[in-house]
């Protein structure tokens, strides 16, 4: 098994902001937003290879222009984009915490205006609570 997929090798920092730069209004602020927490969780120090991987792969996606759905497709397209981001933030989400956040939400702000409602969603998400196993069915369960 490779340790590597294209879409991994395909994103560069230089490439990241040149895409978030230039896109950012036509991607709309969720996609930036997603792409935007992943690229800060990648930077944190506690985020295992296994995370920075699949955020590299993600980023990697957006930033390739011929994706599934090709990005300059109007209404839809980064509809495809914006479901790799999603479930890459559900992968690494123990990695998004309120640093990642705070930064997220400034350069959305410096981005999009003061106003922008991206700013309450990039602060609301929280890591997933990790808890112990049920006593009786040895599950994980959160209230």
């Amino acid at each position: 098994m490779a340790d590597h997929n294209e879409f991994e090798d395909a994103f560069s920092e230089q490439g990241f902001w040149t895409k978030l730069k230039h896109y950012a209004k036509s991607a709309g602020m969720e996609v930036v937003e997603k792409a935007l927490l992943l690229y800060y969780a990648a930077q944190e120090e506690k985020a295992p290879a296994w995370a920075k991987a699949t955020i590299a792969a993600a980023l990697g996606y957006f930033i390739v222009p011929l994706d599934a759905i090709a990005d300059l497709t109007p209404a839809v397209g980064y509809a495809d984009d914006l479901g790799v981001l999603v479930l890459a933030i559900a992968a690494v989400a123990t990695y998004i915490n309120d640093d990642v956040r705070k930064k997220s939400a400034a350069k959305i702000k410096d981005w999009f205006g003061e106003d922008s409602p991206a700013l309450d969603t990039a602060t609301s998400i929280k890591s997933p609570a990790v808890q112990a196993p049920d006593a009786s069915t040895g599950a994980n369960y959160r209230p």
